[in-house]
């Protein structure tokens, strides 16, 4: 289905591989400073973390398998990347206030 990807789809693909990385450095901060202050609410960040990896994996899962459902509608594509792209823009404010 890679193939038939429109794209808007790929810029979306690639947003959620940026995001999921993303999450992966804020995960393990938050894991780290669990691991430190033994803190109910770094728990929370890292258990958030972790969920919000795996929707963005998922989400390129479905962009390969599921393409199809894309395909004929430009005007889908370009929402679901524009979805994508707020979450990059509040994950890369997020990342540099917590790495800070």
């Amino acid at each position: 289905m890679a193939g038939s990807m429109g794209p808007w789809i790929l810029v979306a693909t690639l947003l959620s591989v940026v995001n999921a990385s993303l999450l992966l450095v804020l995960t393990v901060i938050w894991v780290r400073n669990y691991r430190t202050f033994g803190s109910e609410m770094t728990a929370g960040l890292a258990v958030f973390g972790g969920t919000m990896i795996l929707e963005n994996l998922l989400a390129i899962y479905f962009f390969f398998s599921s393409g199809m459902l894309y395909v004929d509608s430009p005007s889908v594509q370009q929402s679901v990347a524009t979805l994508r792209a707020l979450q990059t823009v509040a994950l890369v404010f997020l990342t540099y206030v917590t790495a800070k």
